[in-house]
């Protein structure tokens, strides 16, 4: 039985290699032996690895996995054999769900509605925690609210306006191409304003000011910031990402940014202004859940949550055509240099 690890001190230009595995020992007290009829692929975020001291040579990759329960530890209490479940491996999980077999304790998996699909389940379950965790927990969503949505395009950026617009907040987004300009026009209900920022000449703030009538937008989502002036920055984040000053400007009184970037760095005058704003800023780690044990109800909420939404019809995700096992590696390549747009599956 293979399955696909990351090597983090490679020399060679393989990043990722397939290993055969032993069989699995007997199923421990909480834990479900899966097996794996789909898993998502995203980006191995090996900073927080190193920061969390979970570095090895070899680290399994695949974490978003759907499939059928094969059997259940003796104090299982949610699921028994035969169940349809998805959910998120723990970042310390010694199995990759890019295996046919895992093993996974129940507090990370919820059942997959019949109606769902496992492409759908797995490709939609990371994606979905993130826009419940900055719309709903982060910036706490309502009816009425203004919400800028940075690369609506992208596969998490898809979800999260359709979170948004479920909620009955008034959307405004960027695109990053003329081709995702045309995808998020065709959106319905339709976005209030879509900004193309792929020619770099459009002034965000200026957009969303407009739009609200000088109010300012209540929430703000970003895929990133520019922090420093235009020499110091590299030529893409310079046309594609907004500057820090931008994001401060267009935010309304008693608004939320809810940021990507990790490393922001606030001025004292740019706190000042968000002072004067009342505003907050919160960091949208895709993480928070895993690393908090006393969380783990509120996470299965939020999974519960998802596939309602999912089976409901209220998340349609982006997808890529479902790929088979043999192909991971490459499309792991892709997905680790950040050059997908839509959620890559990998069908059992």
């Amino acid at each position: 039985m293979k399955g696909l690890y990351f090597q983090q001190s490679s020399t060679n230009e393989e990043m990722f290699v397939f290993q055969e595995r032993e069989n699995l020992p007997g199923t421990e007290d909480y834990f479900v032996k899966l097996q794996v009829k789909a898993c998502a692929l995203s980006q191995i975020n090996t900073k927080l690895l190193a920061e969390m001291k979970m570095e090895k040579d070899f680290f399994p990759v695949g974490r978003e996995v759907s499939g059928i329960v094969l059997d259940v530890g003796s104090k299982v209490s949610f699921f028994q054999p035969d169940d349809e479940v998805v959910g998120i491996l723990p970042l310390d999980s010694e199995d990759p769900g890019l295996c046919e077999v895992v093993r996974v304790h129940e507090n990370y998996l919820v059942h997959k509605p019949e109606k769902v699909t496992w492409t759908e389940a797995a490709g939609t379950i990371r994606d979905g925690v993130r826009a419940y965790t900055a719309l709903h927990y982060l910036s706490h969503l309502s009816s009425g609210k203004s919400v800028l949505i940075m690369d609506g395009a992208s596969a998490f950026g898809t979800i999260a306006i359709q979170l948004a617009h479920h909620r009955g907040a008034r959307v405004i987004s960027t695109a990053c191409s003329l081709e995702d300009k045309q995808y998020l026009e065709r959106f319905r209900p339709p976005i209030a304003r879509v900004i193309d920022i792929s020619a770099g000449k459009v002034h965000i703030a200026e957009s969303c000011l407009e739009e609200t009538g000088g109010l300012g937008v209540d929430i703000v989502l970003d895929a990133g910031v520019r922090l420093y002036s235009n020499d110091d920055e590299p030529p893409v984040k310079l046309q594609l990402l907004p500057h820090k000053h931008d994001v401060i400007t267009l935010l309304g009184v008693g608004g939320h940014w809810i940021t990507a970037e990790e490393n922001l760095q606030l001025d004292p005058p740019d706190s000042h202004c968000l002072f004067l704003k009342g505003a907050t800023v919160a960091f949208l780690n895709d993480e928070v859940w895993n690393l908090s044990n006393a969380q783990q109800g509120k996470y299965l909420c939020i999974l519960k949550e998802v596939m309602e939404k999912l089976s409901a019809g209220v998340f349609r995700p982006q997808l890529d055509e479902p790929i088979p096992l043999c192909e991971a590696k490459v499309s792991m390549e892709v997905v680790q240099k950040n050059q997908g747009r839509k959620k890559q599956v990998v069908l059992f």
